[in-house]
């Protein structure tokens, strides 16, 4: 039964893993030669932390951060800077999800949005400090908004294409009794 739980975890990283490199994948296809005026959600991060508040040892932090700076490097941003912003932030919805648990999937929203913002806002700190150049403001916080509005549909992808549903209060995660926490 153990092999089993470690089997499936694995397999669920591995699922974690292609479905990143799918949105990577899609991002740099060339669909149109046109620059477009405006920002998409950010669908690994939005990705990341539904797997997170739902099942840690499926989104592992290593895992995130290797996913996101490969998409730091195809999408040139400078590398490893919303890498560390993403398991940061993943790491601070991880330490709130026992308590995201039991409330209401609204109480998770408005969680995710704050950390989104924090985490661009961040981002756009750090780069006016070393004083590089950046977007525009405004497609930032599209970007933000957008990525904090299609979340609901990426956790309920998630949870249908995936099986990736909250932990119930009596289920141990693989994770925690490897690490014991």
């Amino acid at each position: 039964m153990d092999d089993r739980s470690h089997l499936k975890m694995w397999a669920m990283r591995a699922v974690f893993a292609a479905l990143c490199l799918t949105v990577i994948f899609w991002r740099i296809l060339p669909l149109s030669t046109l620059p477009r005026g405006w920002a998409g959600p950010d669908l690994i991060a939005a990705l990341s932390f539904a797997w997170v508040l739902r099942r840690p040892d499926y989104a592992p932090a290593l895992l995130i951060a290797a996913v996101v700076l490969l998409a730091d490097l195809m999408f040139q941003r400078p590398p490893g800077l919303w890498a560390a912003l993403v398991v940061l932030g993943c790491e601070a919805l991880k330490s709130r999800s026992p308590g995201l648990r039991d409330r209401a999937f609204g109480a998770e929203w408005l969680t995710v949005a704050m950390v989104v913002a924090a985490i661009i806002a961040g981002y756009r700190l750090t780069l006016a400090i070393l004083m590089v150049p950046q977007a525009p403001l405004g497609l930032s916080l599209m970007q933000m908004a957008m990525t904090v509005l299609c979340y609901p549909l990426v956790v309920a992808a998630s949870a249908l294409l995936t099986g990736v549903r909250k932990a119930k209060p009596g289920e141990t995660l693989a994770g925690s009794r490897r690490f014991g926490t």
